[in-house]
């Protein structure tokens, strides 16, 4: 049985996930704030360990779902603005970059082969808000370290996927719509809505489980044909 280890898996896109994965062959450990604050760089480490643990020192599969979405904006005094990048950059890219590199190195010594699926985001591409380049930032480079990955270690049947959403409908999204205009946002986007959890959470649900290994280093979009590329 496939032994799943998902981050941020308490609400939002990781909440849907873990409905999804509820349903599969697979054993799962979602995690929240109270499994650990990847602000901490302590933090990815103990997760991996208390993984290793619940599931008798084997993982399939790591999904880094878990992430912050801040504003920074440029006004603020230096060092608060300094502060606020390097947190978004801790938990967004540097917790999700330990995670892999456990998770690499843990296949390698299996000889087993795994799956890593990093949530990005269409930020990756087409950037933010002027008080969000901190956020786009991290997820750009979390799908550059997938395509490195992917190409790294595909041979040892290690894949490697990515997933860019557009706004998608938690809470988060829906605070971000309401305070920048909600109508003239989704006018941006030609599907007419923002994504749904459940729309994302199916995506890495297929990465997860059913990806053929010639997809590795895919960067897949949901963002309703509001960045194409």
């Amino acid at each position: 049985m496939t032994k799943i280890l998902l981050t941020g898996g308490t609400r939002g896109i990781g909440a849907a996930l873990a409905e999804r994965f509820a349903i599969e062959p697979c054993t799962f450990w979602a995690t929240g704030s109270m499994d650990g604050d990847l602000a901490d760089p302590g933090a990815p480490v103990a997760i991996w360990n208390r993984a290793l643990e619940i599931f008798d020192h084997r993982i399939d599969v790591l999904v880094n779902n878990a992430g912050v979405f801040e504003a920074n904006p440029i006004d603020r005094p230096h060092d608060d603005w300094v502060a606020g990048w390097e947190r978004t950059m801790r938990v967004n890219l540097t917790a999700s970059a330990e995670l892999c590199r456990l998770a690499v190195s843990h296949w390698r010594e299996r000889r087993s082969g795994g799956r890593i699926v990093n949530v990005a985001s269409r930020a990756a591409y087409r950037g933010d808000s002027p008080d969000h380049w901190h956020y786009a930032a991290s997820k750009a480079g979390m799908v550059a370290m997938t395509k490195t990955i992917a190409r790294a270690y595909a041979a040892e049947g290690v894949l490697a996927f990515a997933i860019c959403p557009g706004f998608t409908m938690t809470g988060m999204a829906e605070d971000y719509l309401s305070s920048r205009g909600g109508d003239k946002l989704l006018a941006d986007i030609p599907l007419g809505r923002v994504a749904t959890p459940e729309e994302v959470a199916e995506v890495a649900r297929f990465l997860a489980f059913d990806a053929p290994p010639s997809m590795t280093g895919a960067v897949l979009d949901v963002n309703g044909a509001s960045y194409v590329r």
